[in-house]
């Protein structure tokens, strides 16, 4: 859900396992330095319990919400009317689908510079790479001045199913 026009309060958004690995304490710092709303949404593991007791929960307010898990439609919705995606990661994620999610719906996405981050976001087009969490918060800044437009653009052309599909049959082709 593409929303070109947001709100000055629009909040950051994290969505994924809340697990340390995935920096969703990181997220809410950055979104308590930049005095920014934050929803946090995605599901608890078991062995993750602890880490939101302690890590999470107690940031909990009118400026860091937790909501759960949510479904495709619940996602699409956040992430449409959200400022930007963070994406804190602690270790190399090999690709983190949430990332194209959040520029499908002209979100940027804000990443740390692992794993795939550096691959999916273009800086300074798609969203901004930081090399930590002083430089994430000064990348909010940033994010208004963002073409969500454009931003919506790259996702379909790079991640439609089209444009996966065809990717998958030419390396077959060249496999022959």
């Amino acid at each position: 859900q593409l929303t070109e026009n947001l709100p000055d309060d629009a909040p950051l958004m994290f969505l994924g396992r809340i697990e340390p690995i995935k920096g969703t304490h990181i997220a809410v710092q950055v979104a308590l330095k930049a005095n920014r709303k934050l929803i946090i949404a995605g599901n608890i593991p078991d062995d993750g319990i602890t880490y939101f007791e302690t890590k999470i929960k107690p940031f909990l307010s009118d400026k860091i919400e937790y909501v759960g898990p949510v479904n495709d439609q619940q996602k699409n919705e956040l992430l449409g009317k959200s400022l930007a995606l963070l994406m804190p990661i602690c270790w190399n994620e090999p690709f983190g689908i949430v990332m194209a999610e959040a520029m499908a719906c002209g979100t940027p996405v804000l990443g740390f510079g692992r794993g795939s981050v550096p691959e999916v976001v273009t800086n300074g087009v798609t969203g901004f790479i930081s090399s930590n969490t002083t430089e994430m918060t000064e990348h909010v800044r940033l994010c208004q001045s963002l073409d969500r437009r454009t931003i919506r653009q790259t996702a379909e052309r790079r991640f439609s199913d089209d444009k996966i599909s065809d990717d998958y049959l030419s390396l077959y082709q060249k496999m022959k």
